[in-house]
């Protein structure tokens, strides 16, 4: 969420950053500022209400103790009548502050001045490619058909027991989908990220604090009877740990990974594109997530790239990185790179992890702050995530690009993990 100040000062700089998302912000930050200025003036015209009222009080005690009881009796009704009128400025208070919260929550992010101008994913730019994609023999198949050949992950099997986007991994499926878990988490933590284990749902409040809520996409699964979502990341848990915290500077700075399952409704998707593992409702996935001092951010952010990069190389996976144009950002994000891998037997190109940088806009939202060392006034935090990886592309990937004609080979690092190097 963007700070309001900033938006008093700077309204006409920001609806000329966010013309690079593709959107006319104009109208509704002249709403947020028509909403701001009438909250701030029934504040004032509450706050004098209420002054003048305990300036009475304490007048009406003194006639009261001066016997004049008349007088005393004729501010108690002037009293009664500021009361109500307190009630009333109060009330409108309230409705327009949600009104003026609401309004805040539509504006997105500022997109960074590295975010290339753009409407869609075409758009994106590539920043980095490196690895070989594999020369496959006609025997090369995508990796749904080597799922079943294999019997390592059933797709029928899991739209009986719930539905489509749901797989069953089987026997060796489910060791590597196990190993790659393992080794996430083992490279994350010596990286110097600490291991956390969240819950698997979050309450209203987290939601908004992330800024998955208001879900303007319908990814979100709820649980009407207790008014609870189930997770589309980990990013959430993790980064809502901080919601409504105070950081001492000497903090700074925080760094998370946790593996959890990932829920998304993936509403709207259909197609050859989703077919197999390229687009499921429930994936595992291990997160990163950095809180992180404001000057040092956007060096973190590299660091982010470059640990990713890393756990690429070892699992030898051809991929690139895109920095994602002004159309294609999410919502929250002021830069976001993404990693896509090369799915060989597909000949296209699969997204597996999104490194982004919010600066300060989930932590207004969560009111993370943190305390410098030199004096007692807080500023916001910046918090930064990343997939670190998701984990159905990138075992897509390794199916297909790691096929031969009468097995699939386990990359190397992933040995010590499975404990065994082929499949077939």
């Amino acid at each position: 969420m963007l700070q309001l100040n900033i938006l008093r000062e700077k309204a006409e700089d920001i609806c000329k950053a966010l013309e690079k998302r593709n959107i006319e912000a104009r109208p509704l930050i002249d709403q947020v500022l028509a909403l701001d200025e009438n909250r701030r003036s029934l504040q004032t015209q509450l706050d004098n209400t209420l002054a003048e009222s305990n300036k009475l009080s304490k007048e009406i005690g003194i006639l009261f103790k001066n016997k004049q009881v008349e007088e005393a009796n004729a501010l108690k009704a002037k009293t009664s009548s500021l009361k109500e009128v307190a009630k009333t400025l109060g009330e409108s208070l309230n409705s327009t502050a949600s009104e003026l919260e609401e309004a805040l929550y539509q504006i997105p992010n500022i997109p960074h001045e590295l975010v290339p101008a753009g409407s869609n994913e075409e758009d994106n730019e590539e920043v980095f490619r490196e690895g070989n994609i594999p020369e496959l023999g006609a025997h090369a198949k995508p990796h749904w058909e080597l799922a079943q050949q294999y019997d390592i992950i059933d797709f029928e099997l899991g739209v009986k027991i719930t539905g489509a986007g749901f797989p069953v991994y089987k026997g060796k499926g489910a060791k590597l989908q196990r190993a790659l878990i393992q080794y996430f988490l083992d490279k994350n933590t010596d990286a110097g990220y600490t291991e956390m284990q969240v819950p698997h749902l979050v309450n209203e409040a987290s939601g908004y604090g992330t800024g998955q809520l208001p879900d303007k996409e319908g990814m979100m699964y709820h649980v009407g009877g207790d008014d609870l979502y189930l997770i589309p990341t980990a990013e959430v848990p993790v980064t809502n740990m901080f919601r409504d915290v105070i950081l001492e500077q000497k903090e700074l700075p925080i760094a998370y990974t946790g593996y959890t399952p990932c829920f998304r409704r993936e509403a709207g998707s259909y197609g050859a594109h989703v077919r197999g593992l390229n687009r499921l409702h429930q994936f595992d996935k291990v997160e990163i997530v950095r809180v992180e001092h404001p000057d040092n951010s956007y060096a973190a952010l590299d660091k982010m790239v470059e640990h990713v990069k890393m756990l690429l190389r070892e699992l030898q996976l051809p991929y690139r990185i895109l920095r994602l144009c002004g159309g294609d950002l999410g919502f929250t994000s002021a830069l976001t790179y993404d990693f896509e891998v090369y799915s060989t037997a597909q000949q296209r190109w699969l997204e597996i992890s999104s490194i982004s940088n919010f600066e300060t806009f989930q932590a207004n939202r969560l009111k993370l702050r943190y305390r410098g060392d030199n004096n007692k006034k807080t500023q916001l935090a910046h918090t930064l995530n990343g997939s670190a990886l998701a984990l159905p592309r990138v075992l897509a990937g390794i199916l297909e690009n790691y096929q031969e004609e009468d097995h699939i080979r386990i990359p190397e690092i992933l040995v010590p993990y499975t404990r065994f190097d082929r499949i077939g």
